[in-house]
């Protein structure tokens, strides 16, 4: 992790960004540091970028990130919130970069565990997974990004 506290910097092009798996994985109290963390580092560089970059975003996402702090609301326009799929598309200026990745991953995954067989024990996420698809790969796409962009015809 660098020093500044992100999880990635670009000083070139003077964007900050922390990651995080899941949209809902921060509490109040972490959502509000994270955002004065960002705006502090606007303060001290107007012309940076800050960006919270959510893996498994509510939408396909860059949007204005709006905080509540002191019972005030508060955004600004270089503190964005964003989902993978569009800051794959803002780093590599291709709209289905991230699909790209997630086509190639069910090819890598497959050869990494096609010689690990799951335990005789139950596995309460498989058996979830199971639910929404039988193949394990697809289920985990289809929940975690169907709303991003180029995964509503997705097919594995």
């Amino acid at each position: 992790m660098p020093s500044q506290g992100y999880d990635v910097i670009n000083e070139s092009k003077k964007v900050y960004v922390e990651m995080k798996n899941k949209h809902n994985t921060m509490n109040l109290s972490s959502s509000k540091n994270t955002y004065m963390r960002m705006q502090d580092t606007l303060i001290k560089d107007p012309n940076a970028t800050c960006m919270l970059v959510e893996v498994i975003a509510s939408n396909s996402q860059n949007i204005q990130w709006t905080v509540s702090i002191d019972k005030n609301k508060v955004s600004h326009e270089k503190i964005r919130r964003v989902s993978i799929d569009k800051f794959y598309e803002i780093v590599t200026d291709d709209k289905l970069a991230f699909k790209k990745l997630c086509t190639a991953l069910p090819r890598i995954i497959e050869d990494v565990v096609s010689n690990v067989k799951l335990s005789e024990k139950s596995n309460t996420v498989v058996n979830e997974l199971k639910e929404i698809d039988n193949n394990l790969l697809k289920s985990i796409y289809l929940l975690s990004f169907r709303k991003y962009a180029g995964f509503h015809d997705f097919d594995i």
